[in-house]
């Protein structure tokens, strides 16, 4: 049954069906698309969500998903933010236009992108194994055994986050894009992309205005910035040290860098359950303090938000967007610094806004006067990024505003299904419907309170 008709007020158990049910009309046999119409490949960072979720139906199922994503990875350590299906066509910008044939780097075989998204697929790794060590037996030796096997892949990846992202070593990672970023045409990459003067541009025709209401979307203006810094890319065949000193988009991302943070946790969880050496444990440490160190950095006591901080102007992106809550992603805070965040996640600002429809974090805030409540990431509301508030609240022993924010998040989805993101202040469902990751996560919240 499509989420379009589902009943209002689904139970828990209706709910989970109907989110296992999305995955498995999503699966492609060995990874998941990110949604059925608009989203017909493999996205890196929507994979491991969708790792998460799928682990409580099939744990090696789940393993997979990430398997693939990996197989993908580049020489570099990258794993590119699309994989792209051969069998779909339509998307774009399609594998012709990033063009990664130019790249010595680049994995053969298969394409991909030449840009990466935020790593959460440590986290997903060893959620993966935790949900299997609860079943026991032989599932969980398999996933021990894929822990394993992913190992020196993540390592890899993490490497190349803390050394070609960070020349600077100063625990923030650059990214290049704002589609790196997960929140594509977040207010707070406006100054940086209104810098960019776009050269000679080959033409083209935008995909995603067929499948979805182009108010909602990044405008043409943002999308010709975002396929110049492709272009500029592409021409300096996405080579780590040309793009660092010639693309004109470069910016130390908090939140990316706090899901850096929190992934140096997770593999340092997994390199302790395969044992592996203590030289490697030893770097990930490193990387993951000065992680911390960086994001203590870009603390902005006035807004009580961690801001980011754009290379090429040499100045802090003061914004009210949901990235400044990094910290807490990251984790390890003070209980300062702790007190501060949770007072602003509590405000009028935020949560505490009257005319949210559920109490759960907008992707900027509706006091910001970049503020629009329809448009992509300058106002929705994201069940994913839902997930990852719950998932730090608990970690940071805030446990009475993670389970308040888990139960608002399924009231979200019990009224308006499995939509990519909703209208913070109608509660309507926006976007792709039948998002894989946005099931994904209902399943883990869901399996949580049903296992009680």
């Amino acid at each position: 049954m499509s989420t379009t008709d589902q009943p209002i007020h689904l139970t828990p158990e209706e709910m989970a069906t109907q989110a296992a049910a999305v995955l498995h009309a999503n699966d492609l046999g060995g990874w998941t698309k990110a949604a059925p119409r608009l989203y017909p490949h493999q996205w890196s960072w929507d994979s491991a969500f969708i790792a998460i979720g799928l682990a409580h139906l099939d744990t090696r199922r789940a393993a997979q998903e990430l398997r693939v994503l990996f197989a993908a990875q580049w020489a570099t350590g990258m794993v590119p933010h699309i994989v792209f299906n051969p069998a779909a066509s339509g998307y774009f910008p399609d594998p012709a236009r990033w063009g990664i044939t130019t790249a010595p780097t680049a994995p053969a075989g298969v394409e991909t992108s030449g840009m990466c998204q935020p790593p959460v697929h440590a986290i997903a790794a060893h959620a993966i194994w935790e949900t299997a060590q609860q079943r026991g037996g032989a599932e969980a030796a398999a996933a021990t055994a894929f822990l394993r096997e992913i190992y020196p892949r993540l390592l890899a990846w993490h490497r190349y986050l803390a050394t070609d992202r960070d020349p600077e070593q100063s625990g923030l990672v650059t990214i290049y894009h704002p589609w790196e970023s997960g929140a594509d045409n977040s207010p707070a990459w406006d100054d940086a992309l209104a810098a960019i003067t776009v050269g000679d541009l080959p033409p083209y025709e935008r995909q995603d205005l067929k499948h979805a209401d182009p108010s909602m979307r990044p405008t043409m203006a943002e999308y010709d910035r975002y396929l110049w810094i492709v272009e500029i890319m592409r021409r300096g065949r996405y080579d780590e040290a040309t793009t660092y000193r010639t693309n004109p988009f470069l910016v130390k991302a908090v939140w990316f860098s706090a899901i850096f943070v929190a992934a140096n946790d997770a593999l340092l969880e997994i390199a302790a359950i395969i044992d592996a050496p203590d030289a490697d444990r030893a770097l990930i440490t490193e990387w993951r303090d000065r992680g911390l160190h960086g994001l203590d950095e870009q603390w902005d006591p006035a807004l009580n938000l961690c801001l980011d901080y754009d290379l090429r102007s040499a100045s802090p992106v003061r914004v009210q967007v949901m990235g400044g809550f990094a910290p807490l992603i990251a984790g390890h805070l003070t209980p300062e610094r702790r007190a501060a965040i949770l007072t602003t996640l509590d405000s009028p600002a935020w949560l505490g806004h009257p005319r949210l429809r559920w109490p759960v974090p907008p992707s900027t805030s509706p006091d910001d006067p970049a503020f629009d409540s329809r448009r992509y990431w300058r106002g929705p509301t994201w069940p994913v990024m839902n997930w990852l508030f719950w998932w730090a609240l608990q970690r940071a022993d805030a446990t009475e505003q993670a389970t308040a924010l888990r139960q608002a998040s399924l009231d979200q989805l019990s009224g308006g299904g499995f939509g990519e993101y909703y209208e913070p202040f109608t509660g309507e469902p926006l976007g792709s419907l039948d998002q894989s990751w946005t099931a994904a996560m209902a399943l883990d919240w869901l399996y949580a309170l049903l296992s009680k």
